[in-house]
């Protein structure tokens, strides 16, 4: 996998992030290729992590065996049509970070046949090297080409693969949208502590290293989350009584809500960016 050649379409946040995962776990840079308009951009890459560049999508997969598509889905059927010929030629592994669009729409721009398409969705914290991604291949996507992915996509985090695609909105609305969910709890303890008191310093560390504490606790645990909270709510206690509000409150319904929209959105932006409903 290391001197794998790998070529990214697009040199956004994402496919930097992924590029600098791949260098950090020794992954050769001269063997990795990025095609990007944006000639600041093509400096930045080329100074910041010694990759090649170029401009033009068809020079930058002539030698790859991995395309990873990290363009913006508004571009992608432009983009796809256009390398199509050249793809379904050498027939490497392609894999999309693009959002929302469906694998049977992608293949379709890619000219069909039996190219091996993996469809994927990393969260934004792929930026700090902290990213959940789930995984959805399709029908030819070989054992190798599997192991190829998750090892590109656990450079930037951890990785789980879904059967079923339609599975991949609810990823979407639990872990592709749920750093904002943290962000918005975080933002409204932080902001609270300060009404109550704290100075706007104290109230950010504090809310940030419980946050990460509480995160560090359940992926280090074998035990769940429900039995986790169970173990730090005293009976009677202050906890106690903080739960009873948030519940009485409708908290997990709420969240239930929440989810239930996020992957509907989901599901209607695939339909107006794909072909296929």
């Amino acid at each position: 996998m290391k001197a794998l050649p790998i070529a990214f379409i697009g040199g956004g946040n994402m496919a930097r992030s992924l590029i600098g995962g791949l260098i950090a776990g020794g992954h050769d840079p001269s063997r990795i290729w990025v095609a990007e308009p944006d000639a600041s951009q093509r400096e930045f890459l080329r100074g910041r992590h010694g990759v090649h560049t170029d401009p033009d999508n068809l020079t930058a997969i002539a030698a790859a065996d991995i395309v990873v598509l990290a363009v913006k889905p508004q571009i992608l059927r432009g983009v796809a049509e256009q390398l199509a010929p050249a793809l379904q030629a050498r027939a490497p592994l392609v894999i999309s970070v693009a959002a929302g669009v469906r694998e049977r729409d992608l293949r379709r721009w890619l000219g069909g046949g039996r190219l091996a398409l993996v469809r994927t969705m990393p969260n934004t914290p792929a930026l700090v090297g902290s990213a959940a991604s789930a995984l959805f291949a399709n029908e030819f996507v070989t054992e190798d080409h599997r192991q190829l992915a998750e090892s590109l996509l656990r450079a930037v985090g951890v990785t789980v693969w879904v059967d079923d695609e339609t599975l991949l909105d609810t990823v979407t609305a639990l872990s592709g949208s749920g750093p904002a969910y943290f962000f918005l709890v975080m933002e409204a303890l932080e902001q609270t502590a300060l009404a109550l008191g704290l100075d706007e310093d104290k109230a950010r560390l504090l809310t940030l290293q419980t946050a990460f504490g509480a995160a560090k606790m359940a992926l280090e645990s074998a035990e769940s989350p429900a039995t986790l909270r169970v173990r730090v709510t005293s009976p009677g206690g202050t906890t106690e009584r903080a739960l009873g509000v948030l519940r009485e409150g409708g908290l997990e319904a709420l969240l239930a809500k929440a989810l239930e929209a996020a992957r509907q959105r989901s599901r209607e932006l695939g339909d107006l960016l794909g072909d296929s409903p």
